[in-house]
């Protein structure tokens, strides 16, 4: 292309802050943020996608389509090691069908694992990129998503028990703006010491033995809000302690492998059965040894391996006397409907835990 680059991710969780800092700061090109996710984003998907495909498709798609709206003459599709990995070749077709004229890069289609087809990525979208330059801001992208999944975890894991949860959620929202705002890595630090110490002077009453839940689930649907209707902040709001292992960080950064997990769960699973399964067997269970009070299965609809994984969770369930609540998200799921199933699960869980203690 001739004309400037705009280039646009579709939007992921709260994860675009580092997509946009590694655009600008190490490429050098300018990063188009969409609009966030709305009902309209899933309405443009599911207008535009094929039947039965699962539903982050439609989603990212959706999210795609917004991007051009907004001005975005380039597309970056990541790559993916279940169906995910062929999203890119379909939607690329279907955007051109609706008329749109854009660059597309695939990232699977550079996935060989050999670091000169990596860098022919890179290149693609700034031929003069200054690789150093890359590198460092990578570095720092990394440190960012850390910190996103730390505040985020912690938020979650003490939102539920604070004297004002609009102190947290403020400063929640806070520091997410100085994520995107950010520069530098001074910046990223700056914004990260912000919101410890926001949530350190906080006021928090936790119960000795608060009730506590722990998610699993499909990588998208369970790290994005929109996509899994809030279920993190609904479970929070009804004096939930929660946790979600499966976050950027923990799936990507600093996972131990499925060999080295595929060993903890031989009870439950003797084969990979998707590009989650194995770790969210892993953390199902491990929340089950911790003495948990429930577990929250979440998954896209038409999610092949998620589906497997229920039948694990189901005698993992019952060998440690752990319930699970299953949650399938598609276009239509209904945000009362699923408020009234976290009610009713929650309600369950408050009069278990009081038989129990």
């Amino acid at each position: 292309m001739t004309q400037k680059r705009s280039v646009a991710m579709t939007r992921y969780a709260e994860y675009n802050c580092a997509i946009r800092y590694c655009l600008e700061n190490g490429l050098g090109v300018t990063c188009i943020l969409q609009p966030e996710l709305t009902a309209r984003t899933m309405e443009l998907g599911t207008q535009n996608s094929p039947d039965f495909v699962c539903t982050p498709f439609k989603t990212t798609l959706g999210s795609m389509i917004e991007a051009l709206e907004v001005g975005a003459n380039t597309l970056i599709m990541v790559q993916g090691s279940c169906k995910l990995g062929y999203y890119g070749e379909l939607q690329e077709r279907i955007l051109r069908d609706m008329g749109y004229q854009f660059d597309f890069i695939n990232l699977a289609e550079y996935n060989t694992g050999k670091k000169k087809d990596y860098i022919k990525a890179i290149k693609r979208i700034n031929p003069d990129v200054n690789m150093a330059k890359v590198a460092v801001a990578a570095l720092e992208a990394v440190k960012m998503v850390e910190y996103v999944d730390e505040i985020t975890g912690t938020l979650y894991k003490n939102r539920g028990f604070a004297r004002n949860k609009a102190e947290f959620d403020r400063a929640y929202r806070r520091f997410l703006s100085d994520m995107y705002a950010a520069s530098s890595k001074a910046d990223i630090e700056e914004g990260y010491k912000r919101v410890k110490q926001a949530f350190a002077s906080a006021e928090v009453c936790k119960p000795t033995h608060p009730l506590r839940v722990g998610i699993v689930g499909e990588f998208y649907t369970a790290m994005d809000e929109f996509s899994n209707l809030q279920v993190e902040r609904k479970l929070s709001d009804l004096g939930v302690e929660v946790y979600r292992w499966m976050t950027l960080s923990n799936r990507t950064l600093h996972y131990a492998g499925e060999n080295n997990l595929q060993v903890k769960i031989k009870d439950y699973a003797n084969f990979t059965m998707g590009p989650t399964s194995t770790a969210n067997i892993w953390a199902a269970k491990n929340y089950a040894e911790r003495g948990f009070d429930g577990i929250v299965h979440i998954k896209s609809a038409n999610c092949t391996p998620e589906i497997d994984v229920m039948a694990a969770l189901q005698n993992l369930s019952e060998d440690y006397k752990i319930p699970v609540l299953y949650l399938t998200f598609d276009a239509q799921t209904s945000d009362v409907g699923l408020m009234t199933r976290i009610e009713a699960f929650y309600d369950m869980l408050s009069m278990r835990k009081k038989v129990l203690v």
